[in-house]
This record gives structure tokens, C-alpha cells and sequence, in this order.
């Protein structure tokens, strides 16, 4: 279990940067605000939403299921 949080950790953190910045943020300041249309398209965005997703929410039940075993184990 600790092998695939640190995976999906690892996996999780780029596909978080990934994403489109909406502008006005920390994207804006290191240069996320520049736009282009070359690589961006509707579906992949949607793909990437969907991915991000199940990776954080595989993350958050990893993480939960190790406070289990750390409670009723220890």
C-alpha cells in the first residue's frame, strides 16, 4: 500500500500542473497564462480532468486504508 501512494503521489503532482490555469493565479506568475491552442483540445482537457480524478481519489482511499491498518494493526 505505502508503494502505491508514493506512485500515485508522484503521478498526481504532474498532473496537477497539467492543467490549464484560469488565469489570475500562481499560473499567471510562472507563465501559465500564456495560452496557445496548439496544444489544448476539449477532450484531452476532459481526459485530463477525469485521470486527475481517479489518481487523487485512488490517493485519498490509499490514504485512508492505511490509517485503518495503522489503528487496527498496531
Amino acid at each position: 500500500m505505502q508503494v502505491l501512494l508514493v506512485l500515485t503521489s508522484a503521478l498526481l503532482v504532474p498532473l496537477v500542473l497539467l492543467h490549464k490555469g484560469k488565469g489570475g493565479g500562481l499560473s499567471d506568475m510562472f507563465g501559465g497564462g500564456i495560452t496557445s491552442s496548439a496544444g489544448s483540445s476539449g477532450v484531452a482537457e476532459r481526459n485530463l480532468n477525469r485521470i486527475t480524478v481517479g489518481v487523487a481519489l485512488t490517493w485519498a482511499g490509499v490514504i485512508v486504508v492505511l490509517g485503518l491498518i495503522e489503528r487496527y494493526d498496531g
